[in-house]
């Protein structure tokens, strides 16, 4: 069943769902928490909520999902874009203010969430009058069949896609350039963006992971990260070979355990993290380590390099594969990949592999920019930038911060690096002052305007400290004005008001802050001092 999504008939994200519950409908598509759906049962759902949508809101509309992961929440990946709406996933680990902030941007007109989340949002997101109605993802007509909720009813074996008018209003009425996701991920300017994701965009990343990560027959796919993310493109991945995949509520080993034991998962998606916690996990329970070693033929990972010892000891323990990808909301997933034979270079002849990003996959440029935006040779440092048809077009409603992301059809990522003679990606810093914490992205101005609100803060500094576990820590340098602030009052100021990996973890007084000769404030000073050893 394998094929290009980037054919004339497949120009759609359901347009995956279509073809795979025509060819293999009555194979498992999606499990959660122990239920599976098979593709004819994941269409059927798709289909319903589309129906329900089109009564609800008008075309174009904007449809907030509050949740955990669930099956439904696929369901939306699919349903929502359908007919020609605009998915927008809140992160569920957010505050409700934070929510709330996000709902009003995008406009969205209708909320769907889990009751307690829902309930927290109503509680404390300060919502303004008149915002979009909150409904219970439980309360929707999931189960209709599509006659009942006002579609045409028919049967997706008998859909022949290949065939279809891409613009036939019979068919739905979503084009590919529509924006089909909408996905708020942290910025430097305080605030998250808004990056649009359209059907054309998103299965571009597709096409190029399934180059850079090729799915085989018989695979299962297993992955325990928030759908919220763009990560969870990877689930239409493996729906577009007809393979199966299987999405932990969160995250444990036992967890992951189960899946691989009750599913045959083949595919993993880790974070270093929770690679470390399943390898602790198995050498206390040998069972387990059957499980995997009987099962898993690759571990996919990102958001931070694997460091050499735990690679080779995870390959000895495992006896699998490896896979790192490089990417980002606004490239719609990922565009370079490390391969498994990187990964054995790097344990063997090539320990400085380990620290690269990889390679783009076919389908996707890489280049290295300089301050003017020209394009630098190998080996040099610059800014690294993406070009190819996965790219955002652009973020919502913002055109400046669109236009200052753009360079002669170049996307600027707001990371510095370079690219060797053999075009391996080597990420060596941050440009925007971002944090990355357990995979999380956090804005370390939106953590210092907050704390600038706590009596007795002068002045403050918010950078990310290397973390053997987490990848980095949030630290607050605070000048005092006059009587220093106590560190509870400082960090619950910040819970207050921001997401609990956002806040603070370790908190430093100072008399003055380091700053260029403009008033900068010397970040790179901060971090060298406070990691130098005692």
């Amino acid at each position: 069943m394998a094929r290009s999504v980037m054919d004339g008939s497949r120009r759609r994200l359901h347009d995956v769902l279509d073809a795979a519950a025509r060819d293999v409908p009555d194979v498992p598509a999606l499990s959660v928490d122990g239920t599976t759906w098979t593709f004819r049962e994941l269409r059927a759902r798709t289909d319903a909520l589309s129906a329900y949508l089109s009564a609800q809101c008008s075309s174009g509309a904007r449809v907030a999902l509050l949740a955990h992961n669930r099956l439904e929440y696929v369901a939306a990946y699919y349903g929502v874009p359908r007919g020609g709406r605009v998915l927008v996933p809140l992160n569920q680990r957010l505050h409700p203010r934070e929510w709330a902030d996000q709902i009003v941007r995008s406009g969205a007109e209708l909320v769907i969430g889990e009751r307690d989340l829902l309930d927290r949002l109503a509680a404390e997101g300060d919502l303004p009058a008149g915002h979009a109605p909150l409904t219970d993802i439980d309360d929707l007509p999931w189960d209709a069949a599509p006659e009942e909720a006002g579609t045409s009813g028919a049967d997706p074996d008998d859909a022949d896609l290949d065939d279809a008018d891409p613009d036939d209003a019979d068919l739905d009425d979503a084009d590919p350039d529509d924006v089909a996701w909408l996905m708020f991920t942290s910025g430097t300017t305080g605030r998250p963006k808004g990056v649009r994701l359209t059907h054309r965009s998103l299965l571009a990343g597709i096409d190029v992971t399934a180059r850079g990560r090729p799915v085989r027959p018989g695979d299962v796919f297993c992955t325990p990260f928030p759908l919220c993310h763009v990560a969870g493109y990877q689930v239409i991945l493996h729906h577009l070979f007809g393979r199966h995949a299987v999405v932990l509520r969160r995250f444990t080993p036992a967890a992951l355990v189960d899946a691989t034991r009750g599913h045959g998962v083949t595919n993993l998606s880790l974070a270093p993290t929770m690679l470390e916690d399943l390898l602790a996990h198995a050498a206390d329970d040998p069972g387990t380590l059957d499980v995997l070693r009987g099962s898993v033929r690759v571990i996919a990972y990102g958001s931070a390099p694997m460091p050499v010892p735990l690679l080779r000891r995870a390959g000895d323990v495992l006896g699998c594969d490896f896979n790192q990808g490089f990417g980002m909301t606004e490239l719609s997933g990922n565009a370079t990949f490390l391969s498994p034979d990187d990964h054995r270079a790097a344990i063997t002849a090539r320990p400085e592999l380990a620290a690269s990003a990889g390679r783009p996959a076919g389908g996707v440029e890489i280049a290295v920019l300089g301050e003017d935006g020209t394009r630098l040779p190998p080996g040099a440092l610059g800014e690294i930038a993406v070009r190819g048809p996965q790219v955002t077009p652009g973020y919502w409603d913002d055109p400046d911060a669109t236009a200052e992301a753009f360079t002669g059809g170049w996307f600027r990522t707001g990371d510095a690096g370079r690219v060797d003679e053999d075009g391996y990606l080597y990420l060596v810093d941050r440009l925007k002052d971002v944090i990355i914490t357990g995979g999380e992205n956090v804005s370390s101005r939106e953590v210092e305007d907050v704390l600038r609100t706590v009596p007795g803060v002068a002045d403050v500094a918010v950078i990310g400290l290397p973390d053997p576990r987490w990848g980095q820590t949030v630290c607050a340098v605070v000048v005092p004005a006059g009587e220093r602030p106590a560190e509870d009052e400082l960090v619950a100021a910040c819970r207050a008001r921001l997401a609990g990996f956002k806040t603070p973890r370790r908190i430093e007084y100072a008399d003055t802050l380091p700053r260029t000769g403009t008033g900068k404030i010397r970040k790179s000073a901060l971090r060298a001092a406070l990691t130098e050893p005692a």
